[in-house]
Protein backbone atom coordinates (compact mmCIF):
# COMPACT_ATOMS: atom_id res chain seq x y z
CA UNK A 1 0.00 0.00 0.00
CA UNK A 2 1.64 3.66 -0.38
CA UNK A 3 1.88 5.69 2.25
CA UNK A 4 2.75 9.36 2.16
CA UNK A 5 5.37 9.68 4.88
CA UNK A 6 6.56 13.20 6.66
CA UNK A 7 9.99 13.87 4.66
CA UNK A 8 7.88 13.40 1.66
CA UNK A 9 5.26 16.29 2.25
CA UNK A 10 8.10 18.52 3.84
CA UNK A 11 10.03 18.04 0.38
CA UNK A 12 6.78 18.82 -1.46
CA UNK A 13 5.76 21.87 0.91
CA UNK A 14 9.50 22.99 0.62
CA UNK A 15 8.98 22.91 -3.34
CA UNK A 16 6.33 24.11 -3.04
CA UNK A 17 7.11 27.04 -1.11
CA UNK A 18 10.21 27.65 -1.85
CA UNK A 19 13.99 26.11 -0.38
CA UNK A 20 14.17 29.40 1.32
CA UNK A 21 10.44 29.44 3.10
CA UNK A 22 9.22 27.32 6.02
CA UNK A 23 11.06 26.27 8.92
CA UNK A 24 12.21 22.20 9.26
CA UNK A 25 9.27 20.07 9.14
CA UNK A 26 10.16 17.09 11.50
CA UNK A 27 8.91 15.21 14.08
CA UNK A 28 8.68 17.56 16.67
CA UNK A 29 6.42 19.64 14.06
CA UNK A 30 3.97 17.51 13.63
CA UNK A 31 0.89 19.06 15.51
CA UNK A 32 2.40 22.85 14.75
CA UNK A 33 -0.06 24.76 12.20
CA UNK A 34 1.08 24.97 8.80
CA UNK A 35 1.07 28.75 9.28
CA UNK A 36 2.96 28.55 12.10
CA UNK A 37 5.36 26.60 10.06
CA UNK A 38 5.89 28.81 7.38
CA UNK A 39 3.28 27.60 4.73
CA UNK A 40 0.17 28.63 3.40
CA UNK A 41 -2.68 27.44 1.52
CA UNK A 42 -1.65 27.90 -1.22
CA UNK A 43 1.43 25.92 -0.89
CA UNK A 44 -1.07 23.36 0.58
CA UNK A 45 -3.38 23.53 -2.36
CA UNK A 46 -0.37 23.01 -5.14
CA UNK A 47 0.81 19.51 -2.63
CA UNK A 48 -2.39 18.37 -2.59
CA UNK A 49 -2.82 18.51 -6.23
CA UNK A 50 0.82 16.63 -7.31
CA UNK A 51 -0.08 14.67 -4.64
CA UNK A 52 -3.54 13.84 -6.30
CA UNK A 53 -2.11 13.56 -9.65
CA UNK A 54 0.90 10.85 -8.61
CA UNK A 55 -0.95 8.84 -6.20
CA UNK A 56 -4.20 8.79 -8.64
CA UNK A 57 -6.35 9.44 -5.25
CA UNK A 58 -8.90 12.42 -4.55
CA UNK A 59 -8.83 14.29 -1.40
CA UNK A 60 -11.84 15.58 0.30
CA UNK A 61 -11.73 18.99 -0.09
CA UNK A 62 -13.81 19.49 3.38
CA UNK A 63 -11.07 17.21 5.38
CA UNK A 64 -8.36 19.40 3.42
CA UNK A 65 -9.85 22.76 5.36
CA UNK A 66 -9.85 20.64 8.73
CA UNK A 67 -5.89 19.76 7.98
CA UNK A 68 -4.15 22.09 9.93
CA UNK A 69 -1.05 20.72 10.87
CA UNK A 70 1.31 17.59 8.90
CA UNK A 71 -0.17 15.31 11.49
CA UNK A 72 -3.80 15.77 10.36
CA UNK A 73 -2.70 16.42 6.54
CA UNK A 74 -0.71 12.95 6.80
CA UNK A 75 -3.74 11.38 8.35
CA UNK A 76 -6.15 12.82 6.00
CA UNK A 77 -3.93 11.74 2.73
CA UNK A 78 -3.22 8.22 3.94
CA UNK A 79 -6.55 7.57 5.17
CA UNK A 80 -8.13 8.40 1.37
CA UNK A 81 -5.12 6.09 0.00
CA UNK A 82 -5.95 3.43 2.60
CA UNK A 83 -9.53 3.33 1.59
CA UNK A 84 -8.63 2.92 -2.33
CA UNK A 85 -6.67 0.14 -1.10
CA UNK A 86 -9.05 -1.59 0.54
CA UNK A 87 -11.77 -0.78 -2.03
Amino acid sequence: MERLELTKLAALLREAAGDGEGVPLDEEALDTLFLNLGYDSLALLQVTGVLERDLAVTLDEEALDEAQTPRQYLDMVNGALAARAAA
